[in-house]
């Protein structure tokens, strides 16, 4: 099926065969890392992303599959900006590092600079099997050149983290209506671009479906990194009560997430609550708090190697976000025993099951959450229980020795005449 550009021609999106579930390979340990390098054999994966000098959580995405990678995984090429420290080396990749410049024209310039060392590099390597790219941004894709065998990943939309997608209008876009107009017709123009597409849930595809993408599509979940997160040996550690982890955004619930915390604090005078991440919104929200210092730990942006430390010492995690690709933080906590209190939103179903992983709440309604919060708060020995059934999900359905398999596969299958029918992969 032929997919319309709006900023080209018309192209053949293709389609990959079903995924085949392949045995877990464990992680590779810290003395087995060579650097594979690429013979006609075996050709190339190359991924680009260029903010890998952030705890965003396409960046974490990424550091858990490359650091998941099977001992038979052809060579990757890592094209990416400043990375943290602490993160890599992974086996099979190399890393070519380019600066972004903070400003508005970082991304153009490095768009233009990945795309030439991408020229580069296969004119001197061959043909890759598949260029990866996660998206957002959006300006890295638009400048990458014609031809290449594309596998797209977008973690979110414009349509959908603009309130778009959802029938009511549950938050005010930080975008204006021409801005997410723009942003859409380069999302338009990548979709019809790339072979294969993978999207993180079922409310992803239908997401994709109103861009006019219907086939050459894997449904593959983000993934848990055991090896980092996983209940604590000790629950007598855990002093926190409440956390709230993630960027503190508009379409991430940073409002109601206030009016939560007020309300805690009001019902129950001895409360410990932990807000972890930032933001845009981070000085208004901060700004609206300010008279419970005695009652909130403000983390800020924490690196990779800390965040399970602060699952850890948490009794719940709650969330009043309005918008999710498959909501990472809810993973990394569940996975540490966190039962979760979140609103009723489709990116948690058969994440967060009422009365067996954690309880949920209608949107905005905030009395509903903070009791249900304080019905986990009150039981421990019930939250405890629903802990150990979200780790279990967790482990079962979201480890990312398996789901790092199935990605590979989505980007190295041959591309076949789409069916009209998604791959699916869970």
């Amino acid at each position: 099926m032929a997919h319309r550009s709006p900023l080209g021609r018309a192209c053949d999106a293709s389609h990959t065969p079903p995924l085949l579930p392949l045995k877990p390979r464990p992680r590779p340990g810290p003395d087995d890392l060579p650097l594979a390098i690429a013979t006609p054999r075996t050709r190339l994966i190359v991924i680009l992303y260029p903010q890998f000098d952030s705890i965003q959580g396409i960046a974490r995405y990424l550091d858990s599959f490359l650091g998941h990678l099977p001992a038979d995984a052809p060579p990757v090429v890592l094209i990416t900006g400043r990375l943290l420290p602490g993160l890599g080396p992974w086996r099979g990749v190399e890393v070519l590092s380019i600066p972004v410049a903070d400003n508005r024209l970082g991304l153009l310039r490095w768009g233009w600079a990945a795309r030439r060392r991408l020229q580069q590099l296969l004119r001197e390597r061959g043909p890759a099997q598949a260029v990866l790219l996660h998206m957002p941004p959006l300006i890295p894709g638009l400048l990458l050149p014609p031809g290449l065998p594309l596998v797209l990943t977008p973690h979110s939309t414009y349509l959908g983290i603009s309130g778009r997608f959802d029938p009511q209008d549950l938050v005010r876009s930080r975008w204006n209506p021409l801005s997410v107009a723009l942003k859409r017709m380069i999302e338009h123009h990548l979709l019809a671009q790339a072979r294969t597409v993978i999207t993180l849930t079922e409310r992803g595809r239908q997401e994709l479906a109103r861009y006019g993408r219907h086939d050459g599509i894997a449904v593959i979940p983000n993934g848990v990194d055991l090896t980092r997160f996983h209940p604590p040996a000790d629950d007598a550690r855990r002093d926190i009560d409440v956390l709230f982890c993630g960027r503190l955004e508009r379409e991430k619930g940073s409002a109601p997430m206030a009016e939560v915390c007020r309300a805690l604090v009001a019902q129950r005078p001895g409360v410990r609550i932990a807000i972890v991440g930032d933001g845009s919104d981070g000085p208004r929200v901060r700004a609206a708090l300010r008279d419970l210092a005695a009652h909130i730990t403000w983390a800020g942006r924490v690196p990779f190697g800390e965040i399970a430390l602060w699952y850890r010492r948490s009794r719940v995690y709650a969330s009043t976000s309005y918008y999710e690709g498959l909501p990472g933080t809810c993973l990394e906590a569940m996975a540490c025993g966190l039962p979760a209190a979140v609103w009723e939103r489709p990116f948690y179903r058969g994440l967060v099951v009422p009365g067996h992983t954690g309880l949920t709440a209608p949107v905005d309604d905030v009395a509903a959450l903070v009791a249900q919060i304080g019905t986990l708060l009150d039981d421990p020995t019930r939250a405890a229980a629903l802990g150990r059934q979200g780790a279990d999900l967790v482990r079962q359905r979201y480890d990312w020795r398996r789901l790092a398999v199935q990605v590979l596969q989505a980007c190295t299958a041959p591309p076949a005449r789409a069916q009209g029918a998604p791959v699916t992969a869970a």
